[in-house]
């Protein structure tokens, strides 16, 4: 078949700038030039560490880049904005989508496939008979949707990361049959196998430290400042340290970001068990995690299905998490700790984490049963349910 895919608009394929949805791409991208399944035109903006990244190699996965930076670029968004004033999403997105339906307007596809932007349905379906796949990685299609009811109508398969963005769908057609659930995957042997070029002393951390590791976007969903709050219940246990990894968005610099400036107001008087790393590029996501004795991922909205979790499964690290979202989907009883996010959140944190720092034989056990729950969540086997569920069409 010859697809068409949409991203989101915001970061480039391949993830030079990382991005949970955009290394998702990348794996079904690389899984189709690895067996050539269909013949694949993505159209992604433009970044200058894309042009010589070996996967424009590819002769079935095809790159069609939108600049949406640049002086010329910004006047025609600007434009954009002055001139079209009712669309669906910010006028930034909007413009990628527009100059991505001058290219699929002069094309014929059998499908487009569009990475968590339903409502570019709207305009697809004018300039294309194409048939229409949604893939959601957030609630952006439920009954509270502005025009929900037009744009499930206008897809002929729905994929989504977990059941609970599924029952999302369901809001609006309780008796869908077009909706499936593909769960996500990533690349298990990197985290595996990481090369070790990250040690606790270079980082400003002791060998005897316990070490507690957050990745993830720096934000007020994530659950970040009741961590913080947990970590001065246990200032009675100094080798308690946290290490943070990630900013407000992926690769952006937090100075400007008013979160992230009171967090760290938050954490001052822990500067010293605390360590803030910024951004991190993904491909050196496994060295800092194989450092930590536990990840916690204390998100405390509805994560869809996060990766960090995953991340956390196939290096071996003991869980603690929340019961949100599709987070309870990725994890079983024995590989993680599951916490409510009630008005005891914080205390309960901080009990989860003291009771893990006391009970190595429990870390190890999780840690045990967690790296051999993530063998699901590979790859490959994501890839391949990914084209399944499309080849059903």
């Amino acid at each position: 078949m010859k697809i068409a895919i949409l991203t989101s608009g915001i970061l480039p394929i391949p993830a030079v700038q990382g991005g949970a949805v955009e290394n998702l791409t990348d794996f079904y991208l690389e899984y189709n030039n690895q067996h050539r399944l269909h013949d694949i035109t993505i159209y992604s903006v433009w970044h200058p560490d894309v042009e010589r990244h070996p996967a424009l190699q590819s002769t079935v996965n095809h790159y069609v880049y939108i600049k949406v930076t640049g002086l010329w670029a910004k006047l025609k968004k600007k434009w954009h904005q002055l001139t079209r004033h009712e669309e669906y999403y910010h006028y930034t997105i909007e413009f990628y989508l527009q100059e991505a339906i001058k290219d699929i307007s002069r094309r014929s596809y059998d499908i487009i496939l569009i990475e968590n932007r339903p409502a570019y349905a709207l305009k697809l379906k004018e300039v294309s008979n194409a048939k229409l796949v949604y893939h959601l990685h957030n609630e952006k299609l439920d009954s509270k949707s502005e025009k929900a009811l037009d744009i499930y109508n206008a897809a002929t398969c729905i994929i989504t990361v977990s059941d609970y963005i599924k029952s999302r769908v369901l809001t609006i057609n309780h008796y869908d049959k077009k909706t499936t659930t593909v769960y996500n995957g990533i690349d298990l042997h990197a985290f595996s196998s990481c090369n070790h070029s990250i040690n606790r002393n270079s980082i400003g951390l002791q060998e005897d430290d316990f070490v507690m590791v957050f990745s993830g976007r720096v934000t007020a969903e994530k659950g970040i400042m009741q961590l913080i709050e947990a970590m001065t219940l246990l200032q009675d246990l100094p080798r308690i340290k946290l290490l943070v990894i990630g900013s407000s968005f992926y690769g952006n610099d937090d100075n400007e970001n008013s979160f992230a400036k009171a967090l760290r107001e938050k954490a001052a008087h822990l500067s010293d068990r605390i360590i803030f790393t910024g951004f991190i590029p993904y491909a050196q996501m496994p060295n800092y995690l194989q450092i930590a004795d536990i990840a916690v991922i204390p998100s405390v909205w509805d994560d869809p299905f996060p990766t960090t979790v995953l991340e956390a499964l196939a290096t071996g690290l003991p869980i603690i998490s929340t019961r949100r979202g599709g987070i309870p989907e990725q994890v079983t009883e024995e590989s993680a700790i599951l916490l409510d996010t009630d008005e005891y959140f914080v205390d309960n944190l901080a009990t989860a984490i003291r009771n893990l720092y006391q009970h190595p034989e429990k870390r190890k056990a999780l840690g045990q049963a967690g790296l051999l729950h993530s063998k699901y969540f590979d790859k490959e086997r994501f890839a391949k349910d990914f084209f399944k569920a499309i080849q059903t069409i």
